[in-house]
């Protein structure tokens, strides 16, 4: 492992300094993903600034009947807070599924939404990767391929992205929130990640040398009524294969409000607007689910060996909806 510097920071502006004085800098939340690629030669930084002690911690109310979360909210707390359980359950079932208990309490809110992907091939540095090191190619298209992307790809990339917990909250509309040395900023989490196309290496819009600080939830009366449904090779903790956020509000047989994110399937969390434009106003049916799942998977371009993803979306999506109606009828 190469050499690197350590220091804590105090406060907010201080930590923003820090990194602004050294590109080659990184923010240490709970290291789970950071430290591993460290340990690859991934991530190779010359100082870890370390955010731990940072008061941004809190979950807090919003005014107008939302949720703030802190950045340095570990994901254990996350997924126990009675508001998010009660307001957000698809949210908490998604941190659950997220992770084991221990990295759970080490992960931090902010480190969770800028985690890396897993594919094997950005992983291993004696690999060519366009996100690792552009320009150099993306062996995963004709090689290991059975869980990358069906959606959003391009041919210099068709990695995943790992989160579970920012599926939920892309369905759910929240913000992130950034301190920069120019003040604060924020972005909507649909426009944070940003598309593949030939710049896989630029993965988020935050600024250089910007922190995260936190990220807003507004108010969503249908996400009381939500459910994360995960699918992975294994019982115990796996990354996903594919994944849903759902979230439901039937009146009188008509879908009347209808939120739908999935993940595994896309280089970033991907909001399933089709199949919410399809449902909007329409019966609250088996049909109806899968008419608006086929719309969402119409613009698959699945690779040779990971076609599978297209039946299982598909059949995630009904099956959750259809669970999300007849749990509102109990």
């Amino acid at each position: 492992m190469r050499e690197f510097g350590y220091q804590r920071a105090s406060d907010v502006a201080g930590a923003v300094a820090l990194l602004g004085a050294d590109p080659d800098t990184r923010f240490l939340g709970g290291g789970t993903n950071l430290v591993d690629l460290m340990k690859t030669g991934v991530e190779r930084p010359a100082r870890l600034v370390d955010i731990r002690e940072l008061p941004l911690d809190e979950i807090e109310s919003t005014p107008d009947g939302g949720l703030r979360i802190g950045a340095t909210v570990t994901n254990g707390d996350l997924a126990a807070h009675p508001e998010v359980r009660r307001r957000y359950p698809a949210l908490a079932q998604a941190v659950l599924a997220g992770a084991s208990g221990q990295l759970r309490n080490m992960a931090t809110v902010g480190g969770n939404l800028l985690q890396r992907t897993r594919c094997g091939y950005f992983t291993d540095v004696t690999k060519p990767c366009n996100k690792r090191l552009p320009g150099s190619g993306c062996p995963a298209v004709t090689g290991d391929h059975h869980n990358h992307a069906i959606l959003g790809a391009s041919e210099h990339c068709v990695a995943v992205h790992p989160s579970d917990m920012a599926v939920a909250l892309t369905a759910f509309d929240a913000v992130v929130h950034y301190e920069t040395a120019d003040g604060p900023g924020e972005s909507p989490l649909g426009e944070f990640y940003l598309p593949v196309g030939d710049t896989p290496h630029r993965e988020t819009a935050l600024p250089p040398g910007a922190l995260i600080t936190g990220v807003t939830l507004p108010p969503a009366p249908v996400a009381a009524h939500s459910r994360y449904r995960k699918v992975r090779e294994r019982a115990s903790y796996a990354f996903a294969i594919g994944s849903v956020a759902a979230a439901l509000d039937v009146r009188d047989g008509v879908v009347h409000d209808v939120r739908l994110a999935l993940g595994a399937v896309a280089s970033r969390p991907w909001r399933a607007g089709a199949a919410e434009r399809v449902l909007a106003g329409a019966p609250a049916t088996t049909e109806s689910w899968t008419a608006a799942a086929d719309a969402e998977l119409a613009a698959a371009r699945p690779l040779p060996h990971n076609g599978y993803k297209v039946t299982l979306m598909r059949n995630l999506m009904v099956a959750e909806l259809t669970r999300l109606t007849e749990e509102a009828a109990r």
